[in-house]
């Protein structure tokens, strides 16, 4: 149960995150040549554009998961993923189609986010209805860590293909190959999902007549299940996006532009700090059902808000201190400090996301879990943070950031992760009760 809920989500979010990974690399491939900085931020934009529908995927899917069930529901959303995710590796470019690159790129990467808006909340959900309440933590923590995992097999996989075919094939059809090789992973996963049995309470609720029959309403229309939407939005899931992209997108966005790191030491670089700090999603998870799921995750929101500005800033001092156009290897030294800066990072990645399914769980009840933890989830991390490598980008470049901060613009983008944090640190803080003893077999 938890291996097959857990290999096919870390496959949809390989899938997802492919995309991501070469953001940089895209502007190139798939926007108008001659502005690299606009190249980027379309770029980047497209990224975002999967995580501006994933709140779209969490409502259509989530209330299918609570009408039909878990279990077919999971089916669905991984094959719109592996199959859209395939699709980008037959794409045309710009120089062969034009605009109409960008558009087919833009259309699948919208299937994409629809079928993610689907798959997490359905994956915690099935994991959650399974285990013993005593260690819901711990369990759904195994979920927490699949994106991290597919975000690493995502830079594992491109960094493979860029060293095999060089750089100029790379370049020239060489990217098409880890999209492919979706094709392989959606197979893996249907297979598995298919071996699943439906969740537990879900069975005996709908065999007792008291599935919900409108989801959506009793989801959002109920003053008090929406009040909990809410909170468990600016309270916790905000915060907790932001924190997430910040560690792992961003910073490695930071080190190739503005910092100008050879992509290939910067992917080394955070995939070391990734398979470190992974172990801590578990880690946390575990913790929370000892001591409350409220009080780590909001730590990790505070100490990022934190430190997040002098972060960055050694991350400047060790990689690019004077400036240079080009920077293609550190010193181990050098190496050593940034993975340790990485590293941090990642610890309050894994204190924000290792107990947050578990949290959301908790937060609603069976007939309508699926679509009520589902959007405030996907509000967070797909608005708040999918598009903060975006926003914080375009903040960076923008021509206010150099007048105003001169030098330090570079560390402009900043002020929105750090904002979030902030705003989820009050809400949690004062809305937020304690939820590691709720009853989750509750119909409604």
């Amino acid at each position: 149960m938890l291996i097959a809920s857990s290999v096919g989500t870390l496959f949809e979010w390989y899938d997802f995150y492919l995309y991501g990974s070469l953001a940089v690399f895209f502007g190139a491939l798939f926007f108008p040549p001659g502005n690299e900085t606009a190249a980027l931020l379309a770029s980047l934009a497209t990224f975002g554009a999967g995580f501006g529908v994933r709140p779209l995927g969490a409502v259509v899917f989530g209330r299918l998961g609570d009408l039909v069930g878990r279990k077919y529901t999971f089916l669905v959303t991984i094959l719109i993923m592996g199959l859209s995710t395939a699709l980008i590796g037959f794409l045309p470019t710009y120089a062969s189609i034009g605009v109409w690159a960008p558009v087919l790129l833009v259309s699948l990467r919208l299937l994409q986010g629809l079928a993610l808006g689907g798959e997490y909340g359905g994956a915690a959900t099935y994991v959650a209805e399974h285990v013993p309440d005593d260690r819901r933590g711990y369990y759904t923590s195994f979920i927490q860590t699949t994106a991290t995992l597919g975000f690493f097999l995502s830079l594992g996989v491109i960094g493979v293909c860029r060293y095999w075919f060089g750089a100029e094939d790379f370049r020239a059809y060489g990217w098409r190959a880890p999209f492919f090789a979706s094709f392989l992973l959606l197979g893996v996963s249907i297979y598995m999902r298919l071996q699943m049995r439906e969740s537990p309470l879900f069975a005996k609720l709908k065999s007792e007549g008291r599935v919900s029959k409108h989801p959506l309403r009793d989801s959002f229309m109920q003053p008090r299940n929406r009040r909990y939407v809410l909170i468990a939005l600016f309270g916790a899931t905000a915060g907790q996006g932001v924190v997430w992209y910040t560690g792992q997108f961003y910073a490695l966005t930071f080190l190739q532009k503005p910092l100008n790191l050879d992509w290939r030491t910067a992917y080394v670089l955070v995939a070391i700090a990734l398979a470190l700090g992974t172990p801590f999603f578990v880690y946390f998870g575990r913790l929370s059902d000892r001591i409350g799921r409220k009080k780590i995750m909001l730590t990790g929101c505070a100490l990022a808000a934190l430190t997040y500005l002098p972060i960055f800033v050694a991350l400047k001092a060790l990689v690019n201190p004077s400036g240079l156009a080009a920077v293609t290897e550190l010193s181990i030294g050098a190496s050593a400090g940034v993975v340790a800066l990485l590293f941090v990072q990642m610890l309050y990645v894994t204190m924000v996301y290792g107990p947050i399914a578990a949290f959301l769980v908790e937060l609603f009840p069976t007939a309508i879990r699926y679509t009520s933890m589902s959007l405030p989830y996907h509000l967070g991390n797909g608005w708040f943070g999918g598009f903060l490598p975006l926003i914080a980008t375009a903040v960076t470049a923008s021509e206010w950031a150099k007048e105003t901060l001169g030098d330090s613009a570079i560390y402009g983008g900043l002020a929105y992760p750090i904002a979030v944090c902030i705003v989820t640190c009050v809400v949690g803080a004062l809305m937020i009760r304690e939820t590691k003893d709720h009853r989750i077999d509750t119909a409604g």
